[in-house]
């Protein structure tokens, strides 16, 4: 079983709830570590998460952040798009950290799902 701790106060994650005019995801997201490495990043959907009442968004979102926090070694970016209900997050590349971030997110917002491309 998987544990989340609380983040102490000086490890806290920068975090900007602000509006802004939208750009592109591909012209925000990094793509490369400080040394050249490709990152690895991916999708999650909370479904109707933009329309339920402020609390509850704002309950989900710090659910989300605190796990953010607790794997802030290796979470480079992370986007939470409310319209469309979509969770966009940039790893190091660490073997297995997607499908664990992944499940400790859904850990935490259990309506949450891991968008993924279907093998034939």
């Amino acid at each position: 079983m998987m544990e989340i701790s609380e983040p102490s106060s000086e490890t806290k994650l920068a975090c900007s709830r602000e509006l802004h005019p939208v750009e592109p995801l591909w012209k925000r997201v990094p793509t490369r570590d400080e040394q050249g490495k490709s990152l690895s990043d991916f999708m999650m959907i909370v479904p109707k998460l933009g329309t339920r009442p402020p609390h509850y968004i704002q309950k989900t979102l710090n659910e989300i952040e605190q796990v953010l926090a607790a794997y802030r070694q290796v979470v480079i970016f992370a986007d939470m798009n409310l319209k469309l209900n979509t969770l966009w997050i940039t790893v190091k590349p660490v073997p297995g950290i997607c499908l664990e971030l992944a499940a400790a997110v859904k850990i935490r917002v259990p309506e949450a799902l891991l968008v993924a491309h279907k093998q034939e």
